[in-house]
């Protein structure tokens, strides 16, 4: 990455940095005190997270600092091990971290369900606010979530004093700020929220519990020390804390590129930078360091272009904590509280919610959310990703099994993967199938296992045993097919590829069931679209059953294998198709058919385009070239002599093709579009800007579809040609 000038990083960085600064200080206050860890020890962090983040990590402009998300884990790891012992672990997680991102398996840590991670958040919020709301009201947080409920309605109709009126003053700023004039909102929230609420306690003289500071911050003393004992209980603290500041760290990181258009981060990268804080914060008495989306939004929206903001902005948390201690210890405990609050509420996002609602993921949101609140963190995400796997499991393994009957036939569909696990519902529906009757079984699996084949093999020759019959009729790979020939498909990476029966041709999938008679090739078809294509098709149909407005008039070939809606991936409705022998247009309106087909077209529908489409391997071509025999086909082919009388060469992709027929063909499609400018109508059209005509050809050995290219005499693969304005 490009170094910026001075006078850039001066012009961007360090406003950016000013503003991120304003927004850190009260945050990483608030956040120490809901943790229960010394005050100071959320400055620290604020400070070792935006230097040595900032410089180490991956996220240009993520900034990293004391998160919210860590506050119900290390409020339980303070109470077990004390504050000392707390800072060693934090720098044990740091070295975890190091270790992580040096092994190149950060991106490993995106494979959590975002419902798990925004129900973990979630989680934290209301543990922050159940607890927060006693500050507020005047007592004392209680140990867990559980316990600040059950105390919370005794804590609601107590006295309450100065505290709970600064505590609701804060929270009312907060919630007012966003609603003032931008001019006003320049300056942070959060800051305006703790100063306002500082101001009105001291003004009006008010006695309750105040920020408590060292006397000197840089002599702090706050070594690490190991445990007495319980290593199994500080390995699996390390361990959480580790995990969890990774993954938030990592998903702050993915959601900050999501906000600007600069260098992407480098996951890895930043999950060494963040181990080095964490190090660095714990071995200083710190808080364990996150990339927080709250600050790194800020970042974003402040104008910040490289790194050197988030620096900054440790720099300035730093300067400020050193020379104006002393208004830091004027801030009311209650107006932190309230700013906990407000920030756990907004952890509890409604739109995450909604998307986990229509992702089929609410289920995993709710239960991380409750086991972290009821439990812990840990507890309440292991929960979650066991739901997570539970249901993708269930998802990845689903099998849709019904039966339709029409008086004693009876048709069973299975849809889905058919294993061992709907082997106990698919006996089931099978079993309740009277004996004796006939039965299509119409397979659409995705793959089908050795239980599920011996529960089908089973069945059907018990059915027929009893004088019943059973058609096998399998749409996509003959998994059961197959198993009944002794070479069953073990994999469905094995599995053959199977174009949908709707556009394959009747000879792939009918010679299967043996029809060879034209009459029941057709009534099969018809049947397979009732079955499959129509009910995908019915809303389209209904839509156009009064009437048409194709777009495109569609000249081809009769040839049986140009198939104009598959070529062109259109549907009913979008092509008004004329098919001749050569895809010929007669000069000068000489054939009556053709006449009323373009002037229905160009007139009435008012179709805004007409393709010629020509193809390779055209008999009427081949004709032509040879010379027709005499009879009708002949006295047809002579609308073609005038592109067998064109000179000069036509490419397809800059080649001339093999075969005379084929290189006919091509001439043959610049003629008919000549011939077309002949009709009044057309050349009315065209000339007025509401009509185009487009050349194709279609390769039909290479199932390749090619356009003619403006004026020129060359056709280009589609997708290759430019069209024009």
């Amino acid at each position: 990455m490009a170094i910026m000038r001075p006078l850039a990083v001066l012009r961007h960085d360090l406003p950016a940095s000013l503003v991120v600064f304003l927004v850190a200080v009260p945050l990483s206050l608030g956040i120490a005190l809901a943790s229960g860890a010394p005050v100071a020890a959320g400055l620290i962090a604020a400070v070792v997270g935006g230097v040595v983040a900032g410089a180490l990590g991956g996220s240009a402009l993520q900034v990293s600092g004391p998160a919210a998300g860590l506050t119900v884990i290390m409020a339980e790891t303070i109470s077990t091990f004390g504050w000392a012992v707390t800072c060693l672990i934090t720098v044990a997680a740091g070295a975890l971290q190091i270790l992580l991102g040096l092994s190149r398996i950060a991106r490993a840590a995106l494979a959590i369900s975002p419902a798990i991670v925004h129900g973990m958040l979630a989680g934290i919020g209301v543990t922050i606010v159940l607890g927060q709301l006693h500050v507020i009201l005047g007592g004392k947080a209680q140990s867990s979530a559980v316990e600040n409920v059950a105390e919370l309605p005794g804590q609601i109709v107590a006295h309450h004093d100065s505290a709970t009126v600064i505590g609701l003053l804060t929270i009312a700023i907060l919630l007012i700020w966003p609603r003032l004039p931008k001019a006003v909102q320049r300056v942070p929230g959060p800051l305006a929220a703790i100063a306002l609420a500082t101001v009105a306690s001291v003004a009006a003289g008010m006695t309750l519990p105040r920020v408590e500071l060292p006397g000197d911050l840089l002599n702090v003393h706050l070594v690490p020390q190991l445990p007495d004992g319980g290593w199994g209980g500080f390995a699996l603290a390390v361990v959480t804390i580790a995990l969890i500041a990774s993954v938030e760290s990592l998903l702050s990181a993915v959601a900050v590129d999501r906000m600007h258009t600069g260098p992407r981060a480098n996951l890895d990268r930043e999950l060494v930078g963040q181990g080095a804080a964490n190090m660095v914060s714990g071995a200083l008495g710190g808080l364990p360091v996150t990339g927080v989306i709250v600050r790194s939004s800020t970042n974003v929206a402040a104008g910040a272009k490289t790194r050197v903001s988030a620096v900054l902005h440790g720099v300035w948390v730093l300067v400020f904590v050193v020379l104006l201690a002393g208004l830091i210890q004027n801030i009311p405990l209650a107006a932190l509280a309230g700013l906990l609050v407000h920030v756990g509420a907004k952890l509890v996002n409604p739109g995450h919610m909604k998307t986990a609602l229509r992702h089929g993921d609410l289920p995993v949101y709710l239960l991380t959310l409750a086991g972290v609140v009821v439990f812990d963190l840990l507890t309440g995400v292991l929960a979650g990703i066991g739901l997570a796997l539970v249901l993708m499991l269930r998802r990845t393994v689903w099998s849709g099994i019904h039966v339709e009957s029409d008086g004693d036939r009876h048709r069973v569909v299975v849809e889905g993967v058919l294993t061992f696990l709907s082997v106990p519902r698919l006996s089931k529906v099978l079993g309740a199938i009277p004996a004796g009757v006939p039965v299509r079984l119409e397979l659409v699996v995705d793959y089908l296992d050795h239980a599920a084949f011996e529960s089908l093999t089973t069945w059907q020759q018990a059915h027929e045993r009893a004088g019943g019959t059973v058609d096998v009729d399998e749409v996509g790979h003959p998994w059961f097919g197959e198993g009944k020939a002794g070479r069953p498909t073990r994999s469905r990476f094995a599995a053959s590829r199977a174009v949908p029966r709707w556009l394959a041709p009747w000879s792939d999938w009918q010679a299967v069931e043996s029809v060879d008679i034209p009459a029941q090739q057709t009534r099969r078809g018809a049947t397979e679209f009732h079955r499959r294509a129509a009910p995908l098709l019915r809303d389209t149909l209904s839509g156009l059953a009064d009437g048409q407005k194709p777009r495109t008039l569609f000249i081809t070939c009769g040839d049986s294998r140009i198939v104009p809606n598959l070529i062109t991936t259109s549907g009913p409705g979008d092509l008004f198709t004329i098919r001749n022998i050569g895809n010929l247009v007669p000069p000068g309106q000489a054939d009556p058919s053709m006449n009323a087909s373009i002037e229905y077209a160009v007139g009435v529908l008012g179709v805004e385009e007409i393709v010629v489409c020509g193809h390779s391997g055209c008999g009427a071509m081949a004709a032509l070239a040879d010379g027709p025999p005499p009879g009708p086909l002949e006295t047809w082919l002579r609308y073609a002599v005038p592109s067998a009388r064109r000179s000069g060469p036509v490419t397809v992709d800059g080649a001339r093709p093999a075969r005379e027929g084929d290189r006919l063909a091509l001439l043959n499609v610049l003629q008919q579009l000549d011939h077309l400018r002949e009709y009044p109508q057309v050349a009315a059209a065209e000339a007025a800007g509401k009509l185009q005509l487009t050349g194709m050809y279609f390769d039909v050995g290479a199932a390749q579809v090619h356009l003619l290219e403006g004026d020129a005499r060359s056709f280009r693969l589609a997708g290759a040609v430019v069209p024009e304005a």
